[in-house]
């Protein structure tokens, strides 16, 4: 669990029983602290609750948005998930990198938070508006 957390990992990504999710870019040897249900799992181009999409440097962030943000339309999220600086790792990522991508597609950040002790995230939605 990430340091001095005390939501647990699933809870905290929004993955409660019946959401559909999906990871998508994961490193390898990633996993989640408490595997959520598998059935719930959506596979790629699938409408999804939560997706969980990983980059490793900037520029990865305005495609890694494009390719899956109609997954979550209208009221799913999408933790884009980057290398946490606090985690010891280097990184060209940081949430305003993030949030400035979306805010140029209509998303909107709710939530930043430690996914885990190597990876930091924020959580983006459909703007109210564009849910219509």
């Amino acid at each position: 669990m990430a340091e001095n957390s005390t939501t647990p990992q699933l809870r905290k990504l929004g993955l409660v029983p019946g959401a559909r999710w999906r990871v998508d870019g994961a490193v390898d040897g990633w996993s989640f602290e408490v595997q959520p249900d598998l059935e719930d799992e959506v596979p790629a181009g699938s409408p999804a609750d939560v997706v969980l999409a990983f980059v490793t440097t900037a520029d990865q962030v305005t495609p890694t948005l494009s390719r899956l943000e109609r997954s979550i339309f209208p009221a799913g999220a999408l933790w884009t998930v980057w290398p946490r600086k606090a985690g010891g790792h280097l990184s060209d990522i940081t949430d305003d990198v993030v949030r400035n991508a979306a805010l140029e597609r209509s998303l909107v950040d709710t939530k930043v938070a430690a996914i885990d002790a190597d990876w930091s995230g924020l959580k983006l939605v459909w703007r109210l508006a564009e849910r219509t």
